[in-house]
């Protein structure tokens, strides 16, 4: 969970009243948005009593018009509101990189708010957490050193430490508070922590990768922020280089990939770069998660050229390792089952994707064809050529 905002639905953080609505009418809008800092800044952004996608502005008055109330997207999710009810603020608070907010909803339980952008809730937070876990480490035989970029709240650590034959557990995070407030109000997902196993890095995760020891990791899981803004470089390709780099050969990234929905052209362009830096293969997986845009997040599985990766098939099936699933580590969400559906892709995204690749690859120059090579055969002589 690097700072700016970790996953994706857009969020803006409210006061218990209600606020007018887009009529333009003149009752003020409560304040108290908490704003995605990758959009561009409202001075006078507010919101009702809900968490949305988005941000509301005041009326202002121009020429002597009162001009309708106006509403902002996050650029992650455009053009939709997702809400949820809060009961009750149980936290806020702004470290030096983001706002962090903790509230009570309804429904969802107690729900992790990073710069606007919803990170996980108590109800669905087992599906995105096991998935980008086991999807990677149920795909190579015995995984044993692991690192985590991001991923501040503990789930995915709490996911590493069901595999027993993980004997390291790297976690790069940047902001203490975020673990600071995850201890206290998702003691669930900081359990993670209190595992021997568990090696925690405050800082930049980008410098630590460069600073890692070529060819350590069997697999990185990457739990950051939206390639918006500052957490751009983290689906460029020098920042998939420096995974490779870390990784030993047949080594595993699994890496957020957004909707398929809604952000297509963000999965094209990273499986254009990662099928450049990962010549063990590259595939796509999805799974359903409520609180994020559209009720879908992605995931790209990659492997490093080295001993094979079939990641279509758990070699390494969470079902038998001893332990993963005794009392108190239940899976909630994933099994070998939902592990190969994950890759099944619905025949939209399929065509999306395979074309896209398909016309990136015809874009690229032909290698020059090597000149044939004449033979002289001689009587008794040795074979030459010309």
């Amino acid at each position: 969970m690097e700072g700016g905002g970790a996953r994706n639905v857009s969020a803006a953080a409210a006061a218990l009243t209600k606020g007018s609505g887009d009529d333009g009418s003149s009752k003020p809008l409560p304040p108290c948005c908490v704003k995605a800092k990758a959009s561009v800044p409202e001075s006078e952004a507010k919101c009702h009593a809900t968490v949305v996608s988005g941000w509301f502005t005041e009326s202002r008055s121009r020429f002597g018009q009162t001009s309708k109330v106006k509403y902002f997207n996050n650029p992650m999710w455009p053009g939709e509101a997702h809400s949820l009810k809060v009961e009750k603020i149980l936290y806020q608070g702004r470290s030096p990189y983001q706002e962090v907010l903790v509230f009570e909803s309804s429904t969802y339980g107690n729900v992790l708010v990073l710069d606007g952008i919803v990170q996980l809730t108590d109800k669905d937070e087992c599906a995105y957490q096991e998935m980008v876990t086991h999807l990677a480490l149920c795909s190579v035989p015995s995984p044993k050193n692991v690192l985590v970029v991001g991923g501040g709240d503990g789930g995915v650590l709490r996911e590493i430490a069901k595999h027993d034959s993980v004997e390291t557990i790297d976690i790069c995070e940047i902001d203490q508070l975020v673990i600071d407030v995850c201890k206290d109000f998702f003691p669930h997902l900081y359990v993670g922590y209190e595992d021997p196993r568990v090696r925690l890095h405050v800082g930049d995760a980008v410098q630590f990768l460069r600073n890692a020891t070529e060819g350590k990791y069997d697999a990185i899981i990457v739990d950051s922020s939206d390639p918006i803004g500052p957490a751009q470089e983290l689906v460029e390709k020098p920042f998939f280089q420096t995974i490779a780099r870390a990784l030993k050969p047949g080594g595993v990234l699994s890496n957020l990939a957004e909707s398929m929905w809604l952000h297509t052209h963000l999965i094209q362009d990273m499986l254009s770069i990662c099928r450049e830096t990962f010549k063990g293969g590259v595939h796509y997986a999805w799974a359903s998660v409520p609180t994020y845009p559209s009720g879908i997040i992605g995931f790209l599985l990659c492997a490093k050229e080295g001993p094979p990766v079939n990641f279509l098939t758990p070699v390494n099936p969470i079902e038998k390792i001893e332990g993963a699933m005794r009392a108190g580590k239940e899976m909630r969400f994933y099994n070998s089952e939902i592990h190969r559906a994950a890759f099944i892709l619905p025949t939209f995204v399929r065509r999306e994707l395979e074309g896209h690749c398909t016309s990136t690859e015809k874009e690229k120059p032909e290698k020059p064809t090597a000149k044939p090579v004449k033979m002289k055969i001689m009587r008794g002589s040795p074979i030459t050529a010309s």
